[in-house]
């Protein structure tokens, strides 16, 4: 597999890379994805996300491409939603509360335009919260386990520093969205929308819980102040139908084996430090 590092806010690097690739499938995930950075630097998130789509959508009018592209759109795009609104469906008003979300909301739309306009063959991935092996330390559950896994090997205390633990979000594997994406490409149709959840809530506190069982460490838990969000909604839980029933897809990991595994790879993170 052939790796190409390009910046997708420069048009004429786009349109040179898909006319060497000439790709047969286009998945598309480059964003700026962390929300406290979206409030930090607006425009940043806001032309990265929104301005690198619109470049490839070109580029791909201009080589006369029509290969399908799945754009990873998010769950939070349905922004501040009512306990009573969920499970959310795909018909649910779209209401961003921060700079990451508004950019969603953009590219989401930006994917139907274009299908609409163009007849380009876009499909649109709403993708709830997902978690696993690998994922970065800025998202929580992987800073959870990093912190376990620090303190378990006596480079920190044995205290975990956190955010809101009562925010409630439907969680996912990555390796099921993963899969999700991959039959969304094959089975949707385009122009669509599809919720990728596992239509199962879970609080934070009480996943934290669940991992700090997993470790022989004694850990106390502390909120930070500076871990909470300017805005943050209480209960976000999807509704997969529409992806089951265009795909067959549901989850296969449960989310006891996402937790070990992520701690897991916490701790042999630590090994190779």
């Amino acid at each position: 597999m052939a790796l190409h590092l390009l910046d997708l806010r420069v048009p004429e690097a786009v349109q040179a890379l898909l006319a060497e690739v000439q790709p047969q499938a286009i998945y598309h995930l480059a964003a700026q994805a962390f929300v406290p950075s979206a409030f930090q630097e607006p425009w940043d998130t806001l032309e990265n996300n929104i301005r690198g789509q619109v470049n490839l959508f070109q580029a791909m009018l201009g080589q006369g491409l029509d290969c399908r592209v799945l754009v990873v759109s998010s769950a939070e795009i349905y922004g501040k939603t009512r306990p009573e609104d969920c499970p959310l469906t795909e018909a649910q008003p779209l209401r961003p509360t921060n700079p990451y979300s508004v950019s969603k909301v953009t590219q989401d739309l930006l994917a139907y335009q274009y299908f609409v306009s163009h007849g380009l063959p876009t499909l649109r991935a709403r993708a709830f919260n997902h978690i696993g092996p690998g994922q970065s330390t800025r998202f929580a559950l992987a800073d959870f386990a990093d912190q376990i896994a620090t303190a378990e090997a006596g480079e920190r205390e044995a205290v975990l520093r956190v955010g809101n633990l009562e925010a409630a979000r439907d969680f996912t594997d990555v390796r099921d969205v993963v899969r999700a994406y991959a039959l969304l490409m094959k089975h949707g149709t385009p122009g669509e929308a599809y919720n990728i959840c596992s239509g199962q809530p879970y609080t934070v506190g009480s996943l934290l819980r669940q991992m700090c069982a997993l470790s022989p460490a004694p850990l106390r838990v502390e909120v930070d102040p500076n871990r909470l969000r300017p805005v943050d909604v209480p209960l976000v839980v999807g509704d997969a139908s529409k992806l089951r029933q265009a795909t067959g897809w549901h989850p296969t990991f449960d989310i006891q084996q996402s937790l070990q595994d992520i701690l897991s790879d916490a701790r042999q993170r630590r090994k190779l430090l």
